[in-house]
């Protein structure tokens, strides 16, 4: 015999909770992230070949304004030392062709150009937009599969809005990365072009410009440095944002009943004011960053007004040539404002792509056999615990050495005070948690042998908190299995007494049901339960509390589906209610997770034991007070 494979330790689940620091620039990380952008680089390559031919037009068309309508134009100056790139040839050949003058073939020019260049720019934009978002719709669907995958134990440990987070906000932080990288390469591609140009109009004229340079590039750094903690804080208060409002929608309930609005509101409020504190020291920074470049941009225009209109007067350089230089000073200092704006965007969405990787690696799921058993067409339903100990932590074990064998088709009633281990014990049964080998046996065979998905489908489990998920009556009986036709759903729900009020709801089977079915009572909650649990016909029946909140009303109705239901089946039975204990063929008694009594019903009342407690408890609870 195999020896038991130990449970795995504890996880960390801090680390996942950690703020991660996010490089600004990742490199790992970028080339990661293009896995998912490789199936539409044809896309994208196209989107970077037109973001070039669109930095082309952008140093065009100042030269057909410099270089073309001025020197040329209107100056007669046919040999200017700027490169004209071909456009003053281009521009006899447009008048001569056209039969036109000068001036109104340049302005032709121009404005095929600028067309041209509004075109590129939006064909850029677009495809670039439409490979980032198909591939970020890829990404946001295998995060979607790995973390639906994850087990119980990890939700256990990790906030849900924390989670929530990473699929909405850091996937949308990533789109902005990868747009802003498109913009940058749309910026520093006529950058470089336009500094070869200047160079060959005045190289002493451009040598000051470029003096300007490293003070805005001084400023960029400071200005990363500082948004690199306020951003954080951004992120931390609007995540703790999310998890609150998330945490008191699912609660709203009690909310109400605990009339905890004002103090709910008060906490919201704190947080959204961190938030906004947050926001608004990066607002200011942003604002005196983007105040400062543009000055610098200001001060650089007024620098090549007064060096280069002495340089006009004695002759060194045409006007032409000046005015070239002013409208190339965008081309020079936009790029790195561009990336100073950027640095937020690039900073934000570098720790975004950090949180987002490190959920796609935590590796952490149930155990999988490598050659799992093969299960019959049928189970007999035998279940058998033996010496099982379990704890969600290692240390503090809830379950001690628990041994008990259920027959085929025998119906188990397992009772206990709160935290006697009652509901662990069936979420055991669904390996919805790693235990140790040879503790858990079905039909003889170890669970721990059986894949976990075929074992899942061959328990049906029901709960007291029934999820509705959104969609119809009988998108909620089937739950997606083709094989649960309408007729095989209607016949469930009928043999449950849910077909009654299921045809009176105003479009039967294909009524849309409101989030959390808020449009159902409780009871016909559980009757839903009940037909989802009996359309898809498995040997073995779960009910975990599923009858500790029916109205009285339609308690006939319950106690009927649930014999119905249980028929035929092994049902293992978390109940309150005495009528269903009663009818139970054995009643299981835990206490500390132990295994304290086990027997019939009137055996353990005979008994006066542990169960005789609860059930003299119950009894006087349900007892009617006297009038």
């Amino acid at each position: 015999m195999a020896s038991p494979r130990p449970v795995p330790a504890k996880r960390d689940y801090s680390l996942f909770e950690a703020e991660l620091s996010g490089a600004v620039m990742n490199f790992a990380l970028l080339k990661r992230l293009l896995r998912w952008m490789r199936p539409y680089r044809a896309t994208f390559f196209l989107s970077a070949g037109l973001i070039l031919v669109a930095s082309i037009l952008q140093i065009l068309l100042p030269i057909v304004i410099s270089m073309v309508g001025i020197d040329y134009v209107i100056g007669g100056e046919r040999d200017t030392p700027a490169p004209d790139l071909g456009m003053i040839a281009l521009t006899d050949w447009l008048a001569a062709t056209l039969d036109i003058p000068l001036l109104a073939a340049a302005c032709c020019l121009y404005a095929a150009l600028q067309l041209g260049w509004a075109v590129t720019v939006h064909a850029h934009r677009m495809t670039l937009v439409a490979s980032v978002i198909k591939g970020l719709r890829d990404l946001r669907r295998d995060l979607f599969a790995h973390l639906e995958t994850r087990p119980y134990s990890f939700y256990d440990g990790v906030a849900v809005g924390r989670v929530m987070t990473r699929v909405t906000n850091d996937v949308e932080a990533l789109y902005e990365l990868l747009r802003g990288l498109g913009a940058l390469v749309g910026e520093f591609a006529p950058f470089l072009v336009a500094l070869a140009i200047m160079f060959s109009v005045s190289v002493e004229l451009t040598l000051i410009l470029l003096a300007a340079l490293p003070l805005l590039a001084m400023a960029t750094f400071y200005f990363r440095r500082a948004t690199r903690t306020l951003f954080r804080q951004v992120r931390l208060t609007l995540s703790a944002l999310n998890q609150n409002m998330q945490e008191n929608l699912a609660g709203l309930q009690v909310v109400h009943l605990s009339r905890r609005e004002d103090y709910n509101h008060k906490r919201y409020t704190a947080i959204n004011e961190r938030n906004l504190g947050a926001e608004t020291r990066s607002m200011r920074l942003e604002t005196a960053y983007g105040a400062f470049t543009d000055s610098m941009a200001s001060m650089a225009i007024g620098a090549v007004l007064w060096f280069g209109g002495g340089a006009v007067i004695q002759e060194q350089i045409t006007l032409g040539g000046m005015v070239l230089f002013t409208q190339f000073i965008s081309m020079l200092f936009h790029p790195i404002v561009v990336l100073g704006e950027q640095f937020n965007v690039l900073f934000r969405a570098m720790a975004s792509g950090e949180r987002i990787f490190q959920a796609l690696d935590w590796d952490e799921r149930i155990h999988e056999p490598e050659h799992p058993a093969r299960l019959p067409a049928r189970l007999r339903g035998a279940v058998e615990f033996r010496g099982l100990t379990f704890g969600y932590d290692p240390a503090l074990p809830v379950l001690h050495n628990v041994s008990l064998a259920i027959t085929p088709g025998e119906k188990l009633a397992i009772v206990g005070p709160t935290g006697s281990g009652k509901s662990t014990l069936v979420k055991l049964l669904g390996r919805f948690y790693d235990f140790e080998d040879e503790r858990i046996f079905l039909d003889g065979m170890d669970l721990n042998r059986i894949e976990s998905r075929e074992l899942r489908r061959r328990i049906g489990v029901v709960l007291q908190d029934f999820h509705i998920f959104s969609g119809t009556v009988h998108d909620n009986i089937a739950l997606g299995d083709p094989s649960i036709d309408r007729g095989r759903a209607t016949a469930a729900a009928r043999a449950v007494n849910a077909h009654d009020f299921v045809s009176n709801l105003p479009r039967g089977y294909e009524t849309k049901l409101s989030e959390r079915g808020q449009n159902l009572s409780q009871g016909q909650r559980q009757l839903l339960a009940f037909a989802r649990v009996l359309a898809a016909d498995p040997e073995i029946l779960v009910l975990d509390e599923a009858t500790a909140s029916i109205d009285t009303e339609t308690e006939l109705l319950i106690q009927d589906a649930l014999r119905k239901l249980s028929a035929g089946r092994t049902s293992i039975i978390i109940a309150h209610r005495l009528q269903t204990i009663q009818e139970a063929d054995r009643v299981v008694v835990l206490d500390g997770g132990r295994v304290a009594e086990v027997g019939s019903h009137e055996e353990l009342l005979a008994a006066r034991g542990l169960y005789h407690t609860l059930h003299e408890r119950q009894f006087q609870e349900q007892r009617p007070e006297a009038g």
